[in-house]
């Protein structure tokens, strides 16, 4: 079978899972809702980073796209619905790269309406204050942070795939993005920048005061993103659907 009949069948799927539809636009709605918020709370703080206050809604937007990369892999582990997929397109790779392309395709649109929006409402918050970003550095975070969420997406399709569970993939990557990024952190050093979310929101941030570059450290997310990918694509070919 052609890759792209297979690509449109995991679109409909995508598109007809009524959570998974929601768990894009709450994507939008907090990642909004959120900086403006900062940009309100942090429009009179000299020290803030007003790139990263404006954008900042994104470390709350990833949980809802790694939400969305889980359950668009766990759906195929339910009443099996995976043997049915499989033997649609006994091509196992190629299934997997038509899902992995319908899963990253729709987040990283959004997540770019998303980073508009929040950038907007953070200026809107940030008031005169906004007026010291350059339209270089807000087209590199707008574009940086579409990109940032889908890898984050594609980060939980890949270890969904490996766990085959949304569950257990939620469960890890959900309390280390909150847990060891922002509260062990701080203390862990500079080992800490090389983590996916930590490495990947340097490209949200004006001045990165970390170990890498704004795209060094998407380049790093990029690499932990593909890396979850091939364990998923082994462990599809390895075991029994």
């Amino acid at each position: 079978m052609q890759f792209a009949p297979v690509l449109h069948a995991e679109w409909l799927k995508i598109r007809t899972v009524r959570s998974l539809p929601g768990t894009l636009l709450v994507l939008f709605a907090v990642t909004t809702a959120f900086s403006a918020v900062a940009g309100v709370d942090n429009a009179s703080d000299p020290d803030a980073d007003l790139l990263f206050t404006a954008l900042s809604g994104a470390a709350v937007g990833q949980i809802a796209a790694i939400s969305f990369g889980a359950m668009a892999v766990s759906a195929e582990y339910h009443d099996g619905a995976l043997r049915l997929s499989l033997g649609a397109v006994p091509q196992r790779g190629r299934w997997f790269a038509a899902k992995v392309t319908a899963i990253a395709v729709p987040t990283l649109l959004v997540g770019l309406l998303s980073a508009v929006a929040a950038l907007l409402a953070g200026r809107a918050g940030l008031g005169d204050a906004a007026n010291g970003l350059t339209t270089a550095e807000q087209v590199r975070g707008v574009a940086g942070c579409g990109v940032y969420l889908a890898l984050m997406a594609l980060l939980a399709a890949g270890l969904a795939t490996l766990l085959r569970s949304g569950v257990a993939t939620l469960s890890v990557l959900i309390p280390f993005v909150l847990v060891v990024s922002f509260v062990i952190g701080g203390a862990a050093g500079t080992a800490t920048d090389f983590l996916p979310d930590r490495a990947g929101q340097a490209v949200l941030q004006q001045s990165p005061d970390g170990t890498l570059g704004p795209w060094t450290g998407l380049a790093v997310t990029a690499l932990w993103a593909a890396a979850a990918l091939l364990a998923g694509a082994w462990s599809l070919r390895r075991r029994d659907a």
